[in-house]
């Protein structure tokens, strides 16, 4: 690897240590050989995110136009002067990485400028482009062109990519709601979110864990672990949700520490050795 493109996936992992504690302890479970495409993977999508959510005060729909216009024009020529869809068009090419994935995760992104509220189909569509082609992406970096065990996990994927979604969703009602005026839930009266409510959304989650634990166990040993360290915190930080009263979780984000994190992923980490994942 040449220094140019040495220093365009040291920026996407800087970009990702710095924005996601958990996310960068769990790529440090991977393969050496998977950690910069997925680092690359990260930093894409959480730069075309902060656009739309931090951006405010300058024009948020011509950026992030601008934003896609770059990154299919990266692909296609195979290089770009910005360092993040540098290393993003070397993943997206070397993986063979669908555009139409990118398309549905950059229409999420600017649904965020649109819409406040969503019907069942505008969730569905939401959650599909803003976090469970993100999980297909990374799949296809762990199949390593494998494209018979690929289509096999897909399903599994998305269920996973659903679960971190919602999940993130409870956990920055406040935020979401008050700072943004956005709801992502459909039919859920924010101004009296009761504890049915959270449950009905909470079973929804729960199925969404159960499918993708399956195929957890199916990734090649190399992102597994990985993966599994993810899931094991979002698992803890869902049991923490669940143990919190509604109301609450509208007044404050309910976080795992840091502490918290570490524990789980030597658990994690053990769980490998019994075999368990």
């Amino acid at each position: 690897m040449n220094l140019f493109d040495k220093t365009c996936f040291e920026c996407s992992k800087l970009i990702t240590t710095q924005y996601s504690t958990s996310f960068s302890t769990g790529i440090k479970a991977f393969d050496k050989r998977l950690r910069y495409p997925i680092y690359a993977i990260y930093g894409f999508v959480r730069y075309a995110d902060e656009i739309v959510d931090t951006f405010y005060g300058h024009d948020q729909r011509r950026l992030i136009d601008e934003f896609k216009e770059e990154t299919f024009k990266a692909i296609d020529r195979g290089i770009s002067t910005n360092p993040v869809l540098q290393s993003f068009q070397q993943v997206v090419n070397h993986y063979h990485i669908e555009k139409e994935l990118i398309e549905a995760f950059l229409t999420s992104m600017k649904m965020d400028l649109d819409k406040t509220a969503y019907d069942e189909d505008g969730y569905k569509k939401y959650i599909y482009g803003s976090a469970e082609v993100i999980g297909l992406m990374c799949l296809r970096v762990f199949c390593e062109n494998d494209t018979e065990l690929y289509s096999k996990l897909v399903p599994k994927a998305r269920s996973l990519g659903s679960a971190f979604q919602k999940i993130n969703f409870l956990r920055d009602i406040k935020s979401d709601y008050e700072d943004r005026g956005r709801t992502y839930f459909p039919e859920v009266d924010f101004t009296n979110f009761t504890e049915a409510d959270k449950q009905v959304i909470e079973t929804d989650i729960k199925r969404d864990f159960d499918d993708a634990f399956e195929g957890i166990k199916l990734l090649p040993k190399g992102s597994r672990l990985g993966v599994y360290v993810a899931y094991i915190y979002y698992l803890q930080l869902f049991k923490k949700i669940k143990a919190t009263a509604a109301l609450t979780v509208m007044q404050k984000r309910i976080r795992v520490s840091d502490t918290q994190k570490l524990g789980l992923y030597f658990k994690a980490r053990l769980h490998q050795k019994l075999n368990i994942i």
